[in-house]
């Protein structure tokens, strides 16, 4: 088991990073190699995007994901990937057809930013019904600009669904997972299963 590409989407509040966090935990565990990242990347084009929330809107902050994006395959996914190792990002393509939409983007432009990017072997969306992720998000706190506005969570629920099948239909496999009642842990024993089945 080497060498795959794992990402992972959701709604925020929902639990991802937590749940990719435990993905890593439990592959390292099995004595797997694993690289951790995410998006927007914590390099040069990347901690503007994920700090300029409030600042960069529409096009500008979708071509600025998208550069980060091209960037951080080149330099830090394809890298890890030749190295054998599995990468486990937290965020990817499902996220910008969502977030980037939301922003006034359409689909079509979103879709055409990003998809000369490398797909991945599996792409995760965590979801849940509308009351657990707001439940979730009223607990921890918005991060950005996109969770604090009003509704944002049931708009990114149906949004991330349609993500999703806009992905499998473009060939990608996608498993979808429900976080309404099942723990992080399960959750990520479930990711973990799927990395281990190649069907």
């Amino acid at each position: 088991m080497s060498g795959r590409f794992i990402t992972l989407d959701g709604p925020g509040g929902v639990g991802k990073s937590t749940v990719a966090a435990l993905v890593v935990e439990m592959l390292r565990a099995e004595g797997a190699a694993v690289h951790a990242t995410r998006e927007p990347s914590d390099a040069s084009l990347g901690t503007p995007a994920r700090n300029g929330t409030d600042l960069y809107r529409g096009m500008s902050m979708a071509c600025l994901i998208a550069a980060d994006r091209y960037m951080h395959v080149e330099e830090e996914i394809r890298p890890a990937l030749a190295r054998g190792e599995i990468v486990v990002c937290d965020r990817y393509v499902a996220s910008s057809l969502v977030l980037q939409v939301i922003d006034g983007v359409s689909r079509d432009v979103v879709w055409e930013l990003s998809r000369h990017a490398d797909m991945p072997d599996l792409a995760v969306v965590i979801n849940a019904r509308t009351d657990v992720v707001e439940k979730r998000l009223t607990e921890r706190g918005a991060h950005s600009r996109y969770e604090r506005e009003p509704g944002s969570s049931e708009r990114e629920c149906a949004m991330f669904r349609e993500a999703a099948r806009f992905l499998t239909s473009f060939g990608v496999r996608v498993l979808q997972l429900d976080a309404s009642t099942a723990g992080p842990e399960d959750i990520a024993r479930a990711i973990v299963a799927a990395i281990h089945n190649r069907g």
